[in-house]
């Protein structure tokens, strides 16, 4: 399983073994259930993830109890509330199972050590959050710029996969849209 980590960051930096090891030494196991939080509102945020197997929903629930998709993490991906993690304050968003799901876990002060320890593990880091926030930028263009047609073909482009593991519900949800029009969509 460490192996998956290592593969996921040497596509961006090479690491000896001994590096490696100092890094893996950093992060935790864990293992969930379909439908488990991992994260619920309310909680003070331990860990950044790091998906082994499976698939996270990361949500927002609005004061009128409408439930918004911010984001889905599968294998290879990392995930958590990141204000909340950042900041040490509590969450403002879940962080949900939709299957069973194995993640590496790594504490605000384990990173900390490890970009302090590590310039090249501050800069895969870095990497990482840089290509986050371009993620993110482009789902707000996308969701200013396109119609639901639009952003369900990116969707479909970028992530053909996803569609096939998440219900169709929350794909609406992430999209924006209805599941009537997501329905619409799919013909």
């Amino acid at each position: 399983m460490f192996e998956v980590l290592r593969t996921h960051i040497e596509k961006i930096i090479k690491l000896t073994d001994e590096e490696f090891e100092l890094v893996a030494k950093h992060f935790t196991i864990q293992t969930f259930k379909r439908r488990d939080y991992i994260i619920q509102k309310g909680d003070r945020v331990e860990h950044s993830y790091f998906v082994i197997s499976g698939l996270l929903m990361l949500a927002y629930t609005d004061e009128s109890a409408k439930q918004h998709i911010v984001s889905f993490a599968m294998e290879d991906w990392w995930e958590t509330d990141f204000l909340a993690y950042h900041s040490q304050t509590k969450a403002t968003m879940s962080l949900q199972c939709l299957e069973d799901t194995q993640v590496l876990c790594l504490s605000l002060t384990n990173y900390k050590q490890l970009c302090f320890n590590s310039h090249k593990m501050e800069h895969f880091f870095l990497e990482k959050a840089n290509g986050g926030h371009i993620g993110s930028q482009q789902r707000i263009l996308s969701f200013l710029t396109s119609g639901a047609k639009e952003r369900y073909e990116q969707l479909l482009k970028r992530y053909p996969s996803l569609l096939q593991r998440v219900p169709k519900t929350l794909i609406a949800s992430y999209l924006g849209v209805s599941r009537e029009t997501l329905s619409r969509l799919y013909t």
